[in-house]
């Protein structure tokens, strides 16, 4: 990441600075290396696979803290080996934020393990960088990796579900348990739903108690001073009133097949197409339980009104020097209730705006930029390929010299003549192969994560005015990360600012 610096001098007062600075701590992360017998055998070196990954570390300006060694380990289950538990060790304690590996397949050959372990970087914050599939999800372009691992967890974990709920609507028509307890005022007799003569009359209470005070906080309280308790013998309280004052069973119509309960104990609605109802024992008549739900329909319409849409592009963003963020209060101006510091929304987004122009690209920055990476990549990549091909070719010569030596078809003087320029060769290409492809990585990478900020983002400054309000606040949440407000100056945090053009990062405007 580059340092990028603006000074603005204001016309008014006396000086005013505006600074946007991208100067962060390294970032500290490990390196993953799994290289199996058969790799090693075709030169795939765990030496090779790390020298890589620390020459792209260093290109990012990251601190390599960790090595995570695997060599002639299997891919097939790797969650369980000591190394790997020490690196998702270290990921939870923050002792490493990012792991580096050569390719997915490096990470793990298990489809459920490779999402197992997406899923624990996503979940702390951490990053996977897979050099060989230009993944690096600290970049917006990598982020989306952790979107379509998501997609494909979500149809795993659907995929279980869906084979375990197969049953749920027969079972339901039948009036069979369908796991789980029964709801309060009943119980399941030989897997049937019956009222539980004991629970049927404090539930049959609760709806008399709330037609008669219309406060479920009130009814909570009744019940708990009749002595009244839950099944788990703890007091009512207004959240149990609430369940059980709207589930339909006590009146008889039964709500089944409305929910998935997931792997990870998570609950979710199903489409209401795909809901169920089934009779059941009546406790109260229909009447009175349509009534006390009419009730609290018309106090949650009361207390959840929709407020006015947020129509401040930089809400959320904008924080005081004290460090507490600023909210616009009446005035349209952000303010800091501590500090009593202020600024006009308007005043900022037209800062903000003005920025644009500076640290984003023309129609032709972008084309010529494209072009220069296609050029440096396929030069690049052509000069690996050669390389690659010449490592090969010395690799099996060595080896050829190495037969003919142990036949006896060459003598040693010769054997020595013709293998030492082969080795002194082929440790020439050990160091260079890695270097050359972590350069190719960070090309490809950035370029992938560049493209993706700055294809809608084309000439940003001029038609800022004319994209519509939703847009804009899509562009500023990709690409700022914080904005600081001080008594004498404003500091605006990029979250992403790519390094592209010959855009020196910096620019002096007066005003």
């Amino acid at each position: 990441m580059i340092p990028f610096s603006l000074y603005l001098y204001g016309a008014e007062s006396s000086q005013t600075f505006i600074k946007i600075d991208k100067m962060e701590p390294k970032k500290p992360v490990g390196i993953w290396i799994r290289v199996s017998t058969e790799d090693q055998a075709k030169g795939e070196s765990p030496e090779h696979h790390e020298r890589r990954a620390r020459l792209y570390a260093e290109s990012k300006v990251w601190d390599v803290r960790e090595v995570y060694h695997l060599e002639a380990v299997s891919g097939k289950a790797v969650m369980e080996h000591p190394e790997a538990k020490r690196m998702l060790k270290d990921i939870r304690e923050g002792h490493i934020t990012g792991l580096i590996f050569s390719k997915l397949a490096r990470l793990a050959r298990n489809t459920k393990e490779l999402l197992e372990f997406a899923e624990i970087f996503n979940k702390e914050n951490a990053d996977l960088i897979s050099l060989h599939e230009s993944i690096d999800t600290s970049t917006p372009a990598g982020r989306l990796f952790y979107t379509m691992i998501a997609a494909m967890a979500q149809w795993e974990r659907e995929e279980i579900v869906s084979r375990i709920t197969a049953s749920i609507p027969i079972r339901a028509k039948m009036g069979k348990s369908l796991g789980g307890l029964a709801p309060y005022g009943y119980k399941y007799d030989d897997k049937t739903l019956v009222i539980d003569e004991k629970e049927a009359p404090v539930r049959k209470l609760v709806y008399e108690l709330f037609l008669k005070y219309k406060r479920k906080k009130t009814v909570a309280d009744e019940l708990t001073q009749m002595g009244y308790r839950t099944r788990k013998g703890v007091p009512f309280t207004d959240s149990t009133v609430t369940v059980i004052l709207r589930d339909s069973t006590a009146k008889g119509i039964r709500r089944v097949n409305y929910n998935n309960h997931t792997p990870d104990g998570k609950r979710t609605f199903k489409p209401e197409n795909e809901w169920m109802y089934v009779q059941s024992p009546a406790i109260i008549d229909e009447e009175l339980w349509n009534e006390c739900n009419r009730i609290m329909d018309e106090q949650k319409e009361k207390l959840h009104k929709p407020g006015p849409r947020s129509v401040y592009l930089l809400g959320g963003f904008v924080h005081c020097s004290c460090g507490t963020k600023m909210y616009v209060y009446h005035g349209g101006t952000y303010k800091c209730k501590a500090c009593k510091i202020g600024i006009p929304a308007n005043d900022i987004d037209e800062i903000y705006h003005s920025q644009l122009k500076t640290f984003l690209l023309t129609d032709t920055d972008l084309t010529t930029y494209e072009k220069n990476q296609d050029k440096d990549i396929k030069e690049k990549e052509q000069l690996l390929g050669v390389l690659t091909e010449e490592a090969v070719k010395n690799r099996k010569r060595m080896s050829d010299l190495v037969n003919m030596r142990l036949n006896g078809e060459m003598t040693k003087e010769n054997f020595i003549l013709h293998h030492k320029p082969l080795e002194e060769r082929m440790q020439q290409l050990d160091a260079q192969l890695p270097e050359l492809q972590a350069s190719v990585d960070f090309i490809k990478i950035q370029y992938l994560s560049s493209e993706t900020v700055l294809q809608g983002a084309k000439d940003l400054y001029h038609q800022w005015p004319l994209i519509p309000f939703e847009e804009k606040r899509s562009i500023v949440e990709i690409i700022t990360d914080k904005i600081t407000v001080g008594k004498e100056d404003i500091n605006i945090k990029l979250a992403y600012l790519p390094s592209i053009s010959g855009n020196p990062g910096k620019s002096q405007i007066n005003l």
